[in-house]
């Protein structure tokens, strides 16, 4: 079963990092397994509805101090349609989706930098203040 690198963010800033195998974008709940949970440790069961991301990172340091870029490479065509997230709380994410659709739970964004440590971010649509296609 594939395990993927989450960090979920709740809408009152609350922060966890861990694995999942059992995401999907039209289920309310998934299970983590705390990056430092220890040997043996069951998974948590976490429900999406406080939730304002579910980000599916390359790695769990990161680089606290790099900025993603808000601007698509113009070299290169962007895969699916841009889209531009401002989350209640202010951050500001720029990129592609596929399936954006305001009456949905929430929806999959690709950062438009390359260089980012996200691979890809569930955004929670309650969590947004503004989305725009671009």
């Amino acid at each position: 079963m594939v395990q993927n690198k989450i960090v979920v963010r709740y809408q009152d800033g609350r922060l966890l990092k861990g694995m999942t195998s059992d995401f999907f974008p039209n289920k309310n709940t998934f299970h983590m397994l705390p990056m430092d949970a220890p040997p043996a440790s069951k998974p948590l069961e976490l429900s999406a509805d406080n939730l304002k991301a579910v980000f599916f990172v390359k790695g769990f340091e990161g680089n606290p101090d790099y900025k993603d870029k808000k601007e698509f490479d113009s070299n290169k065509a962007p895969v699916g349609r841009k889209i531009r997230v401002v989350f209640r709380d202010g951050e500001t994410m720029v990129g592609t989706t596929h399936g954006y659709q305001p009456d949905r739970p929430g929806f999959f964004v690709v950062p438009a930098d390359p260089n980012s440590n996200i691979e890809r971010c569930f955004v929670v649509t309650a969590a947004t203040r503004e989305v725009k296609l671009m």
